[in-house]
């Protein structure tokens, strides 16, 4: 038979229940393997029952005190009953001082107690009970977040100041540096918020114009690294070079946030698409552009695709690749079966081959064809080359070269290149 004794209105402080007659503290901390919080309880005395109903600060001391107790016991294990119970006299019972230099002898949760309205300071100058003097029985969450990402910034030796901090404000990322940056204006002082605005108006020049692209090579939702790399780049020596003053956290998020909304814009807007657009508006077409192609992949797979159809030609190329490519599946063909021409993307390997028929096969005899090889630097690299071919043929590829036939001095090319990485 469990009834609760005692309870304060937040929900996580610990409670006091009566079990078969017998009191004891009640906390939740931790998860099992399944993800459910954990439970846990262990006896006290009628001695610890008044101080904790009428003592907020010392019973938010207990409770910071014992909950590294309950991360020890991980997933599945037991408390250790005998070290909880152990604490309940030093932590209620004790003088101040006593109390002070218990918390410096043990493990505690800190960011329990700032949550809680603890004074910082104090805490950081072992003073927890003249600290807890400010608690408050409601927590406030985003103070223990924010007073966390501080410490880890301090351990890294990093100093915001007030501009600094009120970009990550900006962003969202002050407590939380991985989540995805936003633009938060309300969470800065209003003080600051135009030197905000000047910093976020500088990233914003130094990118206009720029894109970053899905990389089909990685599926249909990966982000062209390559293409987040030069934003990032551009955005953070522009603002270096108008900002000086600013920590590298700042500098960091602001790329960030421009990075972001950079790949948001871009997957709006096809690339391949847009590309062959404005080769036919500037009269790139010619009359080597293709109007009928196949393209194939290293496990058999085929697609067709005819001009006058819905999507570009490298559109429709790309999309097959982001739809089949894999860790196993990195080769992909185009070819030209009428006019006997081809080029093959070989991902694994950051290289292209182009391949020309030089005749036919006839009265049972093979084909002869003319392999060239050129290596590729990067997804950029690959859609200025598909769409060269898709123009103009394997002749429109000249100037993108080198090309060798000879495989010994390509396989040299490419090791010479990997080691100089």
């Amino acid at each position: 038979m469990r009834d609760v004794v005692f309870t304060r209105s937040s929900g996580w402080i610990p409670n006091v229940i009566s079990e078969d007659g017998e009191l004891k503290l009640m906390l939740g901390a931790g998860a099992d393997a399944n993800h459910e919080p954990r439970t846990f309880t262990f006896p006290i005395e009628e001695a610890h029952l008044a101080v904790i109903r009428e003592d907020l600060p010392r019973h938010l001391l207990l409770w910071s005190a014992v909950l590294p107790l309950c991360d020890a016991a991980g997933t599945a294990g037991r408390l250790d009953e005998n070290a909880a119970v152990a604490l309940l006299d030093p932590v209620l019972l004790s003088s101040p001082s006593d109390v002070d230099a218990l918390f410096r002898r043990i493990r505690w949760d800190r960011s329990r107690l700032v949550a809680h309205g603890a004074d910082i300071g104090l805490l950081e100058r072992g003073r927890v009970c003249e600290a807890m003097r400010s608690a408050t029985e409601t927590p406030n969450e985003k103070r223990a977040q924010e007073h966390h990402a501080d410490r880890r910034r301090a351990e890294r030796g990093a100093v915001l100041g007030p501009l600094d901090a009120a970009i990550l404000r900006y962003t969202g990322q002050y407590a939380h540096g991985a989540t995805v940056p936003g633009r938060i204006p309300d969470a800065v002082d209003t003080a600051l918020l135009p030197q905000v605005m000047r910093v976020i108006a500088t990233a914003e020049q130094a990118c206009a114009g720029m894109r970053i692209g899905i990389d089909p090579r990685r599926g249909k939702r990966a982000t062209d690294k390559q293409g987040w790399n030069r934003v990032a780049a551009a955005v953070e020596s522009a603002v270096r070079r108008a900002h000086p003053g600013l920590a590298d956290d700042a500098v960091r998020t602001v790329s960030f946030l421009m990075c972001s909304e950079t790949a948001a814009r871009s997957r709006n807007t096809p690339e391949e698409d847009g590309a062959e657009a404005a080769d036919d508006r500037a009269g790139l077409g010619g009359s080597a552009r293709k109007t009928a192609l196949s393209f194939t992949d290293d496990k058999g797979a085929e697609k067709k695709w005819l001009r006058g159809g819905p999507r570009s030609a490298s559109a429709e190329f790309w999309t097959f690749v982001g739809d089949r490519s894999a860790s196993d599946n990195e080769v992909f063909t185009i070819e030209d079966e009428k006019k006997g021409e081809g080029i093959q993307l070989h991902f694994y390997a950051d290289s292209i081959a182009r391949i020309t028929t030089v005749r036919e096969g006839k009265g049972g005899s093979e084909p002869e064809y003319r392999v060239e090889y050129s290596l590729v630097d990067g997804l950029g690299e690959y859609r200025t080359l598909v769409n060269a071919f898709v123009h103009g043929g394997c002749s429109a590829l000249e100037s993108h070269g080198p090309w060798t036939s000879d495989v010994a001095e390509f396989e040299r090319a490419r090791r010479r290149r990997r080691e100089a990485r």
